[in-house]
């Protein structure tokens, strides 16, 4: 793929900003999400709710502490990880107090990163030779594709949810509309409206959908209402004050601390069982990730800054992020879509959607305008980045000879296991899909790795 900006190129500033932008929006909404999961399943109301601007700080700080140590060689926006969510809602579940669990956060993560400084150290030593020979195309490929083919029923459901209660349709209608002028900006647009899809299209949808809604209010059509700006009139709920613009978001050590002296060992022994195995789990999708960015960007990043540096730009970044916002960070697939579909994966532009991400948190409007999107909307983007993810993975098998039976059982294994969801728990530890399916393509590419070639 023939790339506008290489990882090194640093637009203008004007330009920086605007990619920065774009980046944000790829991946808000999944950023957001993990802690109002969290609040759902732990029952955290009010002033003991995880806040959603904490993990889009703590994002931020992860980014750049994965940057650091990957020596500004890898273009991807680390963000909240959906798996550790089990983890999480485990970590308030067998706390004595709510400060206990969220100090359970903070160490749990400290554990989950633990896991990857021991990987990278032994990587450091090792070498990866021994991963490309585990995990070659032909095992990578379809698990990158399953990363965002898993992805599709959240994209589709999304695309057909009115937040103001409307009729579904009249969401697919807004969310159609975002993805054909996403597609219309990035295929037909001029070079400048290449580079931000993404805006063009939220925009175009947010637009749509407000209109929409405001006809459906002007004529009590209650089918017709799609967007909800109760995020946006909460605001000035109270009148005007400094609050409705800026405040400190409710980081999580600042109610961690208060939690230490009820951590016992028992306690502890919870963490480890909930987050360690899922750091082991999180670390394939680490690789995938990163062979996926690699053939997107023409350059091996497990060579160069190498994989020890990745692992402990992940690693540490978690514990980071989780200082400040409680949920452990990973690279996004959407981060890796978004690089892919604008051909623009300078670093600078990864620098900066952190910054932002860590400016922005103070920032209420803001944060209010990214929860008034409605969910069809971001549904109609998603299509496109998870689609993405799709075809690069598929893209990594075209040079795979599928004629070999052997190959022909591994991709058609993974494709199935994921597609289907197979996944496996033990206990408090799930095996998520995206895991098994890898697992399983490598064990039945270890076992028929001896097929011999036909004369």
């Amino acid at each position: 793929m023939k790339l506008v900006y290489d990882i090194k190129d640093k637009p203008n500033f004007g330009k920086l900003v605007i990619f920065a932008i774009q980046q944000l929006l790829a991946i808000m909404a999944a950023t957001l999400v993990v802690p109002i999961i969290i609040n759902g399943n732990a029952g955290l109301e009010g002033d003991n709710a995880m806040s959603t601007a904490a993990a889009l700080f703590g994002a931020g700080v992860g980014t750049l502490v994965y940057v650091l140590f990957t020596r500004k060689k890898s273009p991807v926006f680390l963000g909240s990880s959906f798996a550790f969510i089990g983890s999480m809602t485990s970590a308030f579940a067998g706390a004595v107090s709510i400060a206990a669990g969220y100090a359970g956060l903070i160490l749990g993560a400290v554990l989950a990163g633990l896991v990857y400084v021991l990987i990278a150290i032994i990587v450091k030593f090792a070498g990866v030779g021994w991963i490309n020979k585990v995990m070659p195309a032909v095992v990578i490929g379809p698990t990158v594709a399953i990363i965002g083919l898993s992805l599709a029923g959240n994209a589709v459901g999304d695309l057909k949810k009115a937040n103001a209660g409307g009729d579904y349709r009249v969401a697919i209608i807004c969310g159609l509309v975002t993805l054909i002028v996403t597609m219309l900006a990035s295929t037909y647009g001029k070079k400048s409206m290449k580079l931000i899809p993404f805006i063009i299209g939220i925009l175009a949808g947010y637009a749509t959908a407000g209109i929409i809604t405001a006809i459906g209010m002007a004529t009590d059509n209650p089918a017709l209402l799609v967007s909800d700006f109760s995020p946006i009139t909460a605001l000035w709920a109270d009148g005007v004050t400094l609050n409705t613009f800026v405040s400190v978001p409710d980081f999580t050590f600042m109610t961690a601390f208060k939690g230490i002296k009820d951590i016992d060992f028992t306690y502890i022994s919870t963490l480890i069982a909930a987050y360690v195995p899922v750091a082991f789990v999180v670390f394939a999708e680490h690789i995938a990730d990163h062979k996926n960015i690699s053939s997107i960007i023409e350059k091996d990043l497990l060579e160069d800054p190498g994989l020890s540096n990745t692992l402990l730009g992940d690693g540490v970044g978690s514990m980071a992020g989780a200082l400040f916002g409680g949920c452990p960070n990973t690279t996004y697939g959407e981060s890796v879509a978004c690089v892919a579909i604008t051909r623009n994966a300078s670093v600078a532009t990864i620098i900066t959607a952190a910054v932002l991400a860590i400016i922005i948190s103070f920032c209420n409007p803001f944060v209010a305008f990214v929860n008034s999107i409605p969910s069809c909307v971001m549904g109609g983007v998603c299509m496109a980045l998870y689609g993405f993810i799709a075809v690069s993975g598929l893209k990594m098998i075209q040079k795979v000879d599928l004629e070999k039976n052997r190959n022909l059982f591994v991709v058609s294994a993974i494709l199935i296991a994921g597609i289907g969801g197979l996944s496996i728990s033990f206990g408090k530890v799930t095996i998520t899909t995206i895991a098994c399916a890898l697992i399983l393509g490598i064990v039945i590419n270890l076992i028929l790795s001896k097929e011999k070639d036909e004369a």
